[in-house]
């Protein structure tokens, strides 16, 4: 079973920047999809960028300030500019085939306060 952990996360005040670390226990540079999601509480979670099939796209609220990357091993986000509402717990995630499930890592918290 693929395992993935997640780390970076901690406590930044507006502005400023943060780079998350998704390992994962297995090769990945053939998976089919990798990527990012959050969660608050009492909202689901919502996708922030991802990598299939070598395309990258991004939630609105992030384009231009995240930056999603991976090598074999690990998947990355970089957060520029970050903001009170990007705050939440990131999850990472792989999808080796179309017809994978996902795999997914325990979550790691962003928060961006003042």
């Amino acid at each position: 079973q693929v395992q993935l952990v997640e780390s970076g996360g901690g406590l930044v005040q507006p502005g400023e920047s943060l780079r998350l670390t998704c390992t994962v226990s297995e090769n990945i540079a053939n998976a089919y999809a990798v990527g990012w999601y959050r969660q608050v509480p009492g909202k689901q979670r919502e996708v922030v960028a991802q990598i299939i099939r070598g395309v990258k796209n991004y939630e609105d609220s992030v384009q231009g300030r995240f930056t999603i990357s991976r090598d074999n091993t690990e998947v990355y986000l970089e957060m520029n500019s970050l903001k009170s509402e990007d705050t939440a717990v990131y999850y990472c995630y792989v999808k080796m085939t179309v017809w994978a499930l996902k795999y997914w890592g325990q979550g790691t918290q962003v928060t961006v306060s003042s």
